[in-house]
This record gives structure tokens, sequence and C-alpha cells, in this order.
């Protein structure tokens, strides 16, 4: 038996046993022996828990119970008793094998977490399918004829479960209630992905009516008791494409050092506390950035319209004006109301193509702003030595820019690296973030703040271990990690190979940042404060923080407000930190669908990569514009290649020939999956 037999019979944890054949998913099928139970395990308990299906038809139970310390509970394929991915089950426990995860079988299904899906509508001879597009729901639905909805075969569709059948491999019964057109129209993969994780698509009619009514220009009663900074200079720098600008930026220099304003669109003043508007924003909680669309988090008439920091215009702000020294530290600072008309929209190129290139067609165009500039470029590197002389860590991973046609077919994949202009930004508002954050936690009044816990120490642990046996070294010197010590680990390997691949193995560790009412810090900027406030156009704790800043300046902060932010601002941070993975998540399925698009266009071609990750199954290799492969190990026949975990490497039995991360490697564009999005190569 090879050694990739055996690791795949360990790696199932099906207990001891012999494997007799693999399965068509590649997983193994085992004759079982008797296990080795650890003495004086319970069986027979039962627990509630929520079922987390596996592509492979295993499952977890995720126990309700905040006592249970044993972790989820293992399901496997014969024990599923029928249970779909997120449904409220009980378990029954199974006896205890020593050295491996408890184990359990549904005995009754408390609750479906699914009742409706979204994916394609087949024809079967007479009978109509759908096949859902979640992988973890791999069961076919039957569609009566009567329940169609007038879908077509290759329709995408959204069908609302009527039946869930009966035991693990009967087939659900459904009716069409949605028809989203066919699946390869522009614009419909997307679509149905957004759909698919409950992402609010559309305004109400009320909902935009709300929106119309508001003003389409500064009125003459705006301007009582705002500080008037029409005649500063001020200029907004964003995306080319942007439309939804909340952000502008000021920057004057005196004897002393500098006066930095950072003036943000005050949303606050048309979307009031428990409006439609303000409901349907919460709802959503942020603006979701899709290659094809952007799903706003406001109205257009809003967030292109008045709140937009348009140029030329007149338009109403919350201004943070800052005082730095000649290091760049804040020594004083006033946040106000304001009036404020931005002189320039700058795009980040222009501005990048100025200070770096000189462009004289660019800086002929802006003559009266090229100092501002140059003046932003030293005060932003001021900021950032000293966020950096903290310990905060800089992760500078490439984005990839995903060009479609008017098809909604992708024609290019660019990375997109961090310049001098986005710099400036950067450094401004996390500036004015930390600002207002120290603020308020200073007063000691509710407040909606951005946390970054500190990593799980075990997680640590092995990051420590994996990342010394790359040659790195990490000096850990207190029971805890700190951020300087990451930092100074990312120093190391920076301009190595290897860089961006260990690098996302350091961010792997780190926990994901949510909102919170407490002011925990931010792990990852090595900054004790730090909030949202400079995106109230397309983040909802941003528009919360404008109006507790609003009442703070009116005075109306007294027992009753204190008291109403007190009771409703946990809810508002467990429903942002929501939505913020919800739009993560509808963000990364879109970039992985177009990617796989891009390369079924491109089969047969060669491209230089490199190892971004090792596996039992395969090598990751990602390419220089982002797109990221899988080479099965499978495929790799010259030689018979075993995993290496402790290494992270996969190395031949024959040739020791071994492939590990960073490594650079050769790969033909061998195949892809759209329904996975998944990319496979093969290693030249």
């Amino acid at each position: 038996m090879s050694r990739r037999h055996i690791r795949l019979r360990m790696k199932d944890g099906s207990g001891p046993g012999k494997i007799t054949d693999v399965a068509r998913d590649g997983s193994p099928v085992v004759r079982h022996t008797r296990p080795l139970r650890k003495k004086g395990a319970s069986s027979g308990r039962i627990v509630t828990g929520v079922y987390m299906a596996n592509l492979r038809g295993y499952g977890f139970a995720r126990p309700v119970d905040e006592n249970w310390k044993d972790g989820d509970i293992y399901i496997s394929r014969d024990c599923t008793n029928g249970a779909w991915d997120r449904d409220t089950v009980e378990v029954r426990l199974l006896p205890k094998v020593h050295g491996r995860k408890q184990s359990g079988t549904v005995t009754r299904i408390l609750s479906r977490g699914v009742n409706e899906v979204i994916g394609t509508a087949e024809r079967d001879g007479h009978v109509m399918l759908v096949i859902p597009d979640d992988l973890k729901l791999n069961r076919t639905v039957l569609i009566p004829d009567e329940a169609r909805n007038g879908a077509k075969d290759g329709d995408k569709v959204l069908a609302e479960i009527t039946d869930y059948g009966r035991g693990r491999h009967a087939n659900p019964v459904g009716a069409v209630r949605e028809v989203f057109g066919p699946a390869d129209a522009p614009g419909v993969d997307i679509f149905a992905i957004a759909r698919g994780e409950n992402l609010p698509m559309e305004f109400s009619e009320k909902q935009l009516r709300q929106a119309e009514r508001c003003p389409d220009h500064v009125l003459d009663s705006d301007f009582e008791g705002r500080r008037d900074l029409r005649d500063w200079q001020l200029v907004t720098i964003d995306g080319p494409d942007a439309k939804d600008l909340d952000d502008a930026v000021s920057l004057t220099e005196h004897p002393d050092g500098y006066t930095l304003g950072v003036h943000i669109a005050d949303v606050s003043n048309y979307v009031q506390e428990s409006s439609q508007l303000d409901r349907e924003a919460l709802r959503r909680g942020t603006s979701v950035y899709l290659a094809d669309r952007v799903i706003p988090m406001l109205p257009e008439a809003l967030s292109n319209g008045i709140c937009s920091l348009n140029a030329g215009e007149d338009r109403l702000a919350l201004s943070v004006i800052m005082e730095l020294d000649r290091g760049g530290r804040v020594t004083a600072h006033e946040i106000v109301e304001s009036v404020i008309r931005v002189g320039e929209r700058m795009s980040y190129p222009d501005v990048q193509n100025i200070l770096e290139e000189n462009d004289p067609d660019l800086c002929r165009r802006y003559e009266a702003y090229v100092p501002l500039f140059r003046r932003m470029e030293t005060v932003s590197a001021l900021i950032r030595k000293r966020r950096m002389k903290r310990g905060a860590i800089d992760f500078d991973f490439p984005e990839a820019k995903i060009e479609l046609d008017e098809k909604g077919i992708p024609t290019a994949i660019l990375p997109e690296n961090a310049t001098v202009a986005t710099r400036i930004i950067e450094d401004f508002m996390l500036t004015a973030n930390e600002t207002v954050a120290a603020e308020y936690r200073k007063r000691a009044l509710p407040f909606l703040y951005r946390v970054h816990g500190e990593p799980d120490p075990d997680k640590v642990e092995e990051l420590i271990a994996f990342v010394r046996k790359n040659g790195v070294e990490i000096d850990k010197k207190k029971q805890k990690i700190t951020p300087r010590e990451i930092q100074q680990a990312l120093l190391r390997i920076k301009g190595q190979p290897g860089e961006a691949l260990i690098s996302r193995v350091i961010l792997r560790t780190m926990q994901q940042a949510c909102y919170d009412v407490t002011p925990r810090g931010h792990f990852g900027l090595a900054a004790k404060d730090y909030c949202h406030f400079t995106s109230p156009i397309r983040r909802y704790p941003d528009l919360q923080i404008h109006r507790i800043i609003r009442d703070d300046l009116h005075g109306r902060l007294n027992d009753r407000k204190i008291g109403h932010y007190r009771e409703i601002l946990p809810d508002v941070a467990r429903q942002t930190s929501m939505t913020e993975r919800r739009a993560q998540n509808v963000e990364r399925e879109t970039e992985k669908l177009k990617k796989c698009q891009y390369m079924l266009s491109h089969i047969g071609e060669i491209f230089d990569g490199v190892i971004s990750g090792v596996t039992g199954w395969g090598l990751y290799v990602e390419l220089p514009n982002t797109v990221e492969g899988l080479v099965s190990v499978s495929g790799m026949c010259d030689d018979d290649y075993s995993f290496d975990e402790e290494k992270r490497a996969m190395t031949g039995r024959l040739s020791r020939r071994s492939y590990t991360l960073g490594d650079p490697v050769r790969v033909r564009a061998q195949g892809g999956d759209l329904r996975t999005r998944t990319i496979e190569f093969e290693l030249i």
C-alpha cells in the first residue's frame, strides 16, 4: 500500500481499517476493524448542535451548549440521517475512540437551516431538476411540472424546498420561485452568488422615494452652526471608476509642523435614525464591490449624489482637523461639522504619476495642487514610520483587478499593488480613525470600535514552527506574541521569493477583525484605539459613529441618549460584523468564479508561478496575476509522492525531489470547474 493511501485513511478519520477501494469523489472506502476505545468513554448522550456539511458527504455538529468543551462532533456519511448543511440536529454520541475526535450519529432534525436553494435547472427526460450551486447541498432537487414557474433548461433559478425527502439518499422536492435567466447570460452568474448569500439586491419603492426627496444641493439652513471650510484646498483621491466619494483631505504646513484635515461626508444629515433608509442600510451593513457591479448600502441618489464629495459642489461634512508635529505625531485635534468644497477629483494613478514619474502633462494640469501632493507624500511617510515603529503589521498583497467584456467574460486579470497614492489616503484615514476612537474611549461615551484580537496561542506556536522551518526567525520573547515580533519577521523576508506566501500563512494565523462596543484595541495595527469613521456612504458603523459625534457636538448626549446608544450598539456591532463577513464571502466567490472562467479560455497555455500551498492532495500554485490552481498529487506521475505535514513539503519516494512553499514552478493550465470554482494545473 502506498504512503498516499495510508495518508488518505488517516485523514478520513474513520478509524482503523483496511482500504478496499477509492470512491469517485476521491474519498477512501474502508472496511472497518474494531476501534480502540478509550477506557471509560461515554456514549448514548444526546447533544443538540448545528450540522456543518463537508463536500465529501460527512460533516460535523457544532454543539449549541456553551458548556460543551470537546469541540465539533464528527458525523460520518452513514450517520447524517438526511441532515443538510446548517440544520439544527440532535446527535447521539458514539463511544470515544482513543486519539480521535468525538463522533456521533444524527438521530433527529429539529429545524432546517436551508429552505431554498439557488442552482441551474436541467431537463432529464420529462423531469426537471435543479442542481444546487452550493456543493454542500449535494442533492438534486426535483421540480414537479406545476411548480416550474416558467423555468427552462439551463436557467439559473431559486427553488423553495417543499419536501426534504426521507433518508440520506432521498431527493428533495421543490418549487421554482424566481428565474434569474439563462445561466450563461451576462451578470447572471454573479447575481446568483450574491442572491445565494441573501444579499439585498434592490431597494423598495418607498426607500427610493425617501432618498429622492433629499435635496440635491446644500441648503442655506444647513450652514447654521457649521464651520465654513470652502476656501480650504481640498481634494479627493480615489480609484478612477469610483462614484461614491466619501473622504476628502487637506494639508497645510506651518513652522511647528502640519495641519491635516480629513473631511468625511455627513451622511447622517440625510439618513435619519430608524427611517426606512436607515433600517435598510443596517440590514445591508456595507456596500459590496463585485467584478461587474456595486451593490450599494444606500440608493444612488444619496451615495453618488448629495452625499458624494463631488468636485466643485458644496457638501456637508464631519471634519477631523489634526495638528501634527515634524515627526508626524498628532499633538491636538478637533472634530467639527463643516461645509466643504472639493477643488479637484483626483485618481490614484494620476497622483502616483505626478509623484513618482513627474508626468509633465499632469503636473501642468494640476499645477496648483502639485505642492499639496508633495506635502502629502512627506507627511504620509512620517505617519507610516511612526506606525511601523510601534509595531504595526503591514501585509502588502496585490489585489486582483478583473476586466470584463460586455458579456461579463473576463478578458484580463491584473495584480494591483499599493502605490504612494494609495498609501497617502490609507495613512491619513488610519490617523483620523485612531484619533476619533481615542477621543471617545477617553471620555467613556458609548461608541462602536473596530477591534482585532490577539491570535490564538496554539496557532501562534504552529506558525513559529512553520516559519522557522522555512528559515525565518520569529523572536517571541514572552508568553504572547506581539505585533512588533510579527512585523520583524515580515521585514526579514522582504524581497525574498517566498515573501507573499509566508505572509499569507502569517495572515491566516490572525483573528478576524470585527465591531465591538468595548475598545479592545487593534492587534494588527498595534493600536490601542481604532474605529471606522471615514466611510459612512458604504459602511454602517461609520454612519452610526457620525450620529453619536453629532449628538455630542450638539450637546444631546444626555442620560437618556447615552442609555439609548448603550442599548442598541451591541446589536449594531453584531449585525455589521455579520454583514461584513457576508460581503467578503460574495466578493471572494465571485472573484474565484471569474478567475476560473478566465483560465478556462487559456487551457493548454504555460505559466510561471510559485507554490502557494502544499497539502496531502497536491500543490497549490499561484501565478503573477493572483490566479491560484491545484496540481493534483494523482497527476504527479513521475514519482510516488508523499506529504510531510510538519515540513509542508511533497517529496518523491524514488527521486527524493521535494516541493515546498515558495518554490518556483512552471505549469500548464489543464482544466477548471465553474461549479466548484477551481482551476487545475499540471507541472511541466
